[in-house]
């Protein structure tokens, strides 16, 4: 069980400012176990019905989205001219807090996750926890046997920074599937610039074990079960 202000439960729970909690709940917007509350301080149980405006809480103590990402979305909480991914997430799901784990480039599109949970972000994408993401790239060339093994072996990049090892695996003429187990600026496309070839498209199908389903649309999100949230964390 967890207990907190009721301002704090509504304005995490309902997508709204705390400033903006307290004024609904001064005007008897909110109830617990249909009783009108209007003291914004009360301490609560998170297990009561709660209602705000009429509408019920279900309550998440952190929620984890999964997207489909589509080309020319930024991957960042928010931005003043541009659109975000965080802009995709339905109402229904929105609350403050809310960011990307990791980030894919504008016009990288496939599997991301959104959460408010810091540990669980830290824990998924952090170099030393080794968990691999795969991508599936489309290049301007083919992909030679020398390739597959100077990825094995860590590329250097042209400033000098050194790349942990990559999994490179050849689908057809001009595309590949890689996996790897950091996120560098631009890494996947300046790894392939050192070996001459150059990145058409990206899409990121994997983290972990976790794969993107096939039937989640571009854009599209959906919530992730306990289940799916582990398979992050197994071999892939």
């Amino acid at each position: 069980m967890a207990k907190a202000r009721l301002d704090k439960i509504i304005a995490n729970q309902f997508n709204v400012s705390r400033k903006d909690a307290r004024i609904g709940i001064k005007q008897g917007k909110a109830t617990v176990n249909g009783a009108t509350i209007r003291d914004f301080s009360l301490i609560v149980d998170t297990e009561n019905e709660i209602t705000f405006g009429g509408q019920a809480m279900d309550y998440k103590e952190y929620i984890y989205i999964l997207m489909n990402k589509p080309k020319g979305v930024l991957s960042a909480t928010n931005d003043k001219s541009q659109k975000t991914v965080v802009d995709l997430v339905p109402s229904r799901w929105r609350r403050l807090g809310l960011f990307p784990v990791g980030r894919l480039d504008k016009d990288t599109t496939g599997l991301l996750i959104i959460t408010d949970d810091g540990d669980f972000a830290h824990k998924a994408i952090a170099p030393n926890k080794n968990i691999y993401k795969t991508y599936e790239v489309t290049l301007d060339g083919a992909v030679t046997e020398e390739m597959v093994e100077a990825f094995k072996n860590g590329v250097t990049l042209a400033d000098g920074t050194l790349c942990k090892k990559a999994i490179l695996t050849p689908i057809s003429e001009n595309k590949a599937e890689i996996k790897i187990s950091e996120g560098k600026y631009h890494q996947i496309k300046r790894m392939f610039g050192t070996v001459g070839l150059g990145v058409d498209e990206l899409k990121r199908t994997a983290l972990g074990g976790l794969k993107l389903p096939q039937d989640l649309a571009t854009g599209g999100c959906r919530l992730l079960s306990d289940n799916e949230i582990s398979l992050i964390f197994t071999s892939c």
